[in-house]
């Protein structure tokens, strides 16, 4: 999407309770008294978004047990785990996502802790993705609580400028699904996406290109989507601290450097971003992972788990009718340094056994007498499960096998056959679908 994309008749100006026009230097709305109101120049013009709900799993949490309204949530489980997400009350003690379930109680002891509960938020984000659908077809989903979506065009089918439409959906968001959302409204994604963090929680914020790349310059280079630690370590030995620097640096010169990576941080500086709504997109990965209550270094143990790890990867899978050519193993240490190991397989597989035995053998290689506390195992380069499991005779009859156990489980239950492995493993765990 280019940031000089024409420009559509309407207001610069409006509220985004009632949706009334006003003079962009209104401080409330003539007709409701809100102060929630949406003001830019370029308003008319702008029609990516970058839609993220707020606090996701907290918020829904708090919509089911209203007592928790005004209360820290912490989403997670375990002293030994980590937080999957804080609400915005306990974030003002210093509690982040990501972060070791005893610091975190140790920031907010008062906070109410909920162990996640995957289904429901998976369900909830369809819900919200499906709203977002009824806006535009180009909607891309970014994880289960976020996505870019693509107005552009949509003026006469809507009534109204993209920006309307958008809060409008806020608002029913609000009202029908109980949770909220913050909007951010640009001409590309990279910018839409940074305008979506303006103005948390219940946000809308516009942002054009001119005033991005003044917005973007003291900030450091790792402020990049994709400069991780290593990238941003070899910029910073070539004297690129800011964003600033990138914007003073030649392109040919960041591209001698770096390659084509270059050239795309001398554009995102200056933010500019091509890249267009992917409504296709789909998961990236579908994983599984676990904390464990106490370190664990035991070959035989680990491989338990792991077991219990693929047939939950397989299950989705399956589910979802999709299969994978790449399967990543990722272990956590208890000093929380992270291992990540990926294998290619010949040919896309959906079946536990497979995700299985090839996670077992990256597993082995691990095994040197170091304390994990944390596993995972998860399946991407994603395709049609029905192009999984039938690369030679071997895969087909593991494949019907397991399909045969899946249904006497559908049938009787998922007591009705357990491979031996499976047994014992304390241990919680967690879905990703990325």
């Amino acid at each position: 999407m280019s940031a000089q994309a024409p420009a559509l008749d309407g207001p610069c100006s409006f509220c985004r309770d009632c949706l009334g026009d006003l003079d962009i230097r209104a401080s409330r709305c003539s007709e409701c008294g809100s102060p929630r109101l949406v003001r830019h120049h370029a308003l008319p013009s702008l029609t990516l978004a970058h839609i993220d709900c707020d606090a996701f799993y907290a918020t829904v949490e708090k919509r089911d047990n209203p007592e928790l309204a005004d209360k820290p949530v912490i989403i997670g489980g375990g002293k030994r785990g980590v937080v999957s997400a804080a609400c915005y009350v306990s974030r003002t003690y210093g509690v982040r996502s990501a972060m070791p379930m005893f610091k975190a109680l140790a920031l907010c002891p008062q906070a109410a802790v909920i162990p996640p509960n995957m289904a429901k938020y998976v369900r909830v984000g369809r819900e919200v993705r499906r709203a977002m659908q009824t806006l535009t077809p180009l909607v891309e989903p970014l994880s289960i609580d976020e996505a870019f979506l693509d107005l552009a065009g949509t003026q006469r089918v809507h009534g109204m400028i993209p920006a309307k439409v958008l809060a409008r959906f806020a608002r029913e968001v609000e009202r029908d699904i109980g949770i909220t959302v913050s909007v951010g409204l640009s001409c590309n994604k990279f910018l839409a996406k940074i305008a979506s963090d303006l103005d948390k929680p219940r946000g809308f914020a516009a942002l054009d290109q001119i005033e991005a790349r003044e917005m973007l310059a003291d900030k450091p280079v790792g402020f990049i989507y994709g400069v991780g630690p290593a990238t941003q370590e070899k910029l910073l030995q070539r004297g690129f601290r800011t964003i600033a620097d990138l914007q003073r640096a030649d392109e040919v010169e960041l591209m001698k450097q770096f390659g084509g990576e270059g050239r795309r941080l001398w554009r995102l500086a200056r933010g500019i971003d091509d890249r267009s709504v992917m409504p296709d997109r789909g998961a990236k990965t579908i994983s599984s992972e676990t904390t464990f209550e106490n370190d664990i270094r035991d070959f035989a143990t680990l491989e338990r788990l792991l077991w219990r790890l693929s047939e939950k990867v397989s299950s989705r899978l399956k589910t979802g009718n999709l299969a994978g050519c790449t399967i990543t193993l990722k272990l956590k240490t208890a000093d929380f340094r992270q291992r990540t190991r990926s294998q290619s397989i010949q040919a896309p597989t959906q079946l536990a056994a497979k995700i299985f035995a090839v996670s077992r053998e990256m597993l082995a290689k691990e095994i040197d007498g170091t304390a994990f506390r944390l596993m995972g195992t998860g399946v991407s380069a994603l395709r049609e499960g029905s192009r999984g499991d039938d690369s030679d005779m071997l895969d087909r009859r593991s494949a019907h096998a397991e399909r045969a156990m899946d249904d006497l489980r559908k049938k009787f239950g998922n007591a009705a056959v357990i491979r031996g492995i499976a047994y014992n493993g304390p241990a919680k765990e967690e879905d990703e679908e990325e």
